[in-house]
């Protein structure tokens, strides 16, 4: 199966209608990620195949249970989940923030080659980095203990925002350990294409 039948067909398996177009431009980004893994190491997958799975299908499992005219990706790495996500979404305003001045440059280049104009770029530790506004949602990937992602990305989120946390097994313990205040909304259960491993978005008021 072509990569290109691969991601239209898991798309359909998660109810997302993207247009064929944009199904392209996110082809594109899996092949710019190949280019440049081959000098920088942005990913430790190297096949366009598994990254379908791995990095779009699991960025865009999110979309049909969250929507936001802005949002935050911390610690975005290679650009997941919010590069697909602004992608998908033309409408939102979507930054992405990493304190890695390699991944920063790529995910630059991503934002010239693919011309995605709702995209804006912060190379900056979370710790220190201050916007002017604040997010209505604020999504990490692959960020660390939920305790840890809270007490960072907090304060980026707007009043009525969300945080939302995207984990593997259902992080029962990370929950367990939070501070009193927050409250978890919900924990959803992700069912992404092609992948055989657990998914779970946590959902957590700010």
């Amino acid at each position: 199966m072509s990569p290109a039948q691969q991601l239209a067909d898991g798309l359909e398996s998660l109810g997302l209608i993207v247009p064929t177009p944009t199904q392209q431009r996110l082809l594109a980004y899996l092949d710019l990620i190949a280019k440049w893994n081959r000098i920088h190491n942005l990913t430790a997958i190297r096949d366009i195949p598994t990254m379908v799975s791995a990095h779009l299908l699991d960025s865009l499992s999110v979309a049909t249970h969250l929507s936001a005219p802005t949002v935050l990706d911390v610690g975005s790495g290679a650009g997941l989940p919010g590069i697909p996500l602004a992608l998908i979404w033309p409408q939102s305003q979507v930054t992405v923030l990493d304190s890695n001045q390699k991944k920063a440059t790529f995910l630059q280049q991503v934002r010239i080659e693919l011309a995605l104009d709702n995209l804006s770029v912060i190379c900056a530790r979370s710790e220190v980095w201050n916007p002017e506004k604040r997010f209505d949602l604020v999504i990490s990937r692959a960020y660390s203990e939920l305790s840890e992602f809270v007490k960072v990305a907090a304060r980026f989120c707007s009043v009525g925002g969300v945080l939302a946390a995207m984990k593997g097994r259902r992080p029962s313990d990370e929950i367990a350990k939070l501070p009193p205040a927050w409250k978890v909304r919900n924990i959803i259960a992700l069912h992404v294409p092609g992948l055989n491993a657990e998914r779970h978005l946590v959902l957590i008021d700010p």
